[in-house]
């Protein structure tokens, strides 16, 4: 096929082109690559390709679809993309740090084997600031990733090479991980979905399974992977003591009519700019036009809840950092050696306290949630930050004025943070449109506890709208 318009389609569409032999898994393997190493020259995405290995794969699956193998499996011959924090047997894991800058792991991690075993095709590792520390992507290791969508800014992080590579077409699918909107903050930024998972519900290694503000989850350009892709990861694991079982399935219905929907513009004291705000709006009007019920609320969460997970993240994160570091804290980018000063700062009695005010978040947020199906907020609350921001690059625009973030973090320009506090509500970030300064903008659509099902429901209604997405006029212009 000599139109690569496939490069952005979804998996769905890809297998029922490699089942029809309209498209071989070899040349979509191929072409994504080529457009791979396009995009690296422009935006500085990846840190790893593997070439061989996945035309080899790319040849297993097109003998599955011509019949001469193996039952094509769900996700048979489909480019995956892997956040370069995840182990892959055989690839390098540097969490982009100097430190690890050799670590070859021999093992592959539970949530991208999942993946694998549903036939995808690991194509490359994309990058995360050192030790997925930043709301942005860049490193001394790595180098600064950037968005394809404007050069001057940041395409979010830690994840934001795999946002990167969705939003350029480089991979169908992606991994992510979030402690503080790590999936969601680039999944905004770039234009894509991304699902922050109920906590448990993909299965983590030590020691962020036991850390409830960490999960694993999917990033892609549709709502529909994002359900296959929980389909396969989701479950027990033995190694996993939090994971939970697999959830019942997604029955397909994305009918709105009566749905009810609580928004808010604000919350925990968070500042928007205006055009996040115009934008999530219109997605809302998208709702109310299908029949659902959409209402403002004031959601009265603490205003020092965003504080409080700040504390709980320096405290756990900082304190582990500083033994990874030990001794070796020269080779570490600026930004870490702030997070760990700052943890050092930090008491016990710090940490309890954050419990306590989370405890106090749900017992408002909670009963909110019982009298509509969904809750909506902005994503980001900023579009104009600088792909290198972080300590010690501190500046940013907000509605065309030059502010600068607090030293040791960045957690009050995304609205995400406090969902990780409340970590049993399934979180989706989807997109609601562009700034004018090019970057997307997006919402969250959360959910009751556990209820991933309704989620994905009003997630997937609102995109079934949405004839913007990717199409040939809204893609990033290489």
């Amino acid at each position: 096929m000599t139109d690569k318009s496939y490069l952005f389609w979804n998996s769905l569409e890809l297998i029922e082109a490699y089942r029809k032999k309209h498209l071989s898994p070899v040349e979509v393997v191929k072409n994504s690559i080529e457009q791979a190493h396009k995009v690296q020259n422009i935006c500085n995405a990846f840190t790893e390709f593997f070439e061989e290995r996945s035309l080899k794969l790319a040849e297993f699956a097109e003998k599955s679809y011509l019949g001469k193998g193996n039952t094509p499996r769900l996700f048979e011959g489909i480019p995956l993309g892997v956040k370069e924090e995840f182990a892959l047997k055989d690839s390098l894991r540097t969490s982009g740090s100097v430190i690890f800058g050799e670590r070859t792991d021999k093992y592959t991690d539970v949530y991208i084997d999942r993946l694998l075993q549903g036939g995808s095709i690991p194509i490359f590792k994309t990058t995360t600031p050192e030790f997925c520390l930043l709301g942005t992507t860049w490193s001394d290791l790595h180098g600064v990733t950037t968005n394809p969508w404007n050069n001057k800014y940041t395409p979010g992080g830690s994840s934001g090479g795999s946002g990167v590579a969705l939003a350029t077409g480089s991979c169908t699918i992606a991994s992510g991980s979030d402690i503080g909107g790590s999936i969601r903050i680039p999944a905004a930024a770039c234009g894509v979905f991304g699902y922050k998972p109920p906590y448990g519900r993909n299965p983590e290694v030590p020691y962020g399974n036991l850390d409830y503000y960490s999960h694993s989850g999917p990033m892609a350009r549709s709502v529909d992977d994002i359900i296959l892709m929980q389909s396969l990861t989701a479950g027990l694991n033995n190694q996993d003591i939090a994971s939970l079982p697999k959830p019942s399935n997604f029955d397909g219905n994305f009918d709105l009519q009566n749905i009810k929907i609580a928004w808010s513009d604000h919350l925990c004291g968070f500042e928007v700019e205006d055009e996040i705000i115009n934008n999530l709006k219109n997605a809302l009007k998208v709702f109310s036009d299908q029949g659902a019920v959409v209402e403002y609320v004031d959601p009265d969460l603490p205003n020092n809840m965003l504080d409080a997970a700040g504390t709980y993240l320096t405290c756990l994160w900082g304190t582990s950092l500083k033994e990874i570091a030990k001794d070796q804290e020269e080779h570490l980018c600026d930004y870490t050696k702030k997070f760990i000063e700052v943890s050092k700062e930090n008491t016990l009695s710090e940490l309890v306290q954050c419990n306590n005010i989370a405890w106090d978040a749900y017992a408002k947020f909670g009963p909110l949630l019982n009298k509509y199906d969904v809750f909506i907020c902005p994503t980001n609350a900023v579009t104009g930050i600088p792909a290198n921001h972080g300590f010690p690059n501190l500046e940013y625009e907000f509605n065309g004025e030059i502010r600068k973030t607090e030293e040791a973090g960045d957690e009050s320009m995304w609205l995400t943070t406090p969902f990780n506090m409340l970590s049993r509500l399934p979180v989706m970030s989807a997109p609601t449109g562009f700034a004018s300064n090019g970057v997307p903008t997006g919402m969250q659509i959360v959910g009751k506890a556990y209820d991933d099902n309704t989620v994905f429901k009003v997630s997937l209604g609102y995109e079934k709208q949405l004839n913007w997405l990717f199409d040939d006029q809204n893609r990033p212009n290489l």
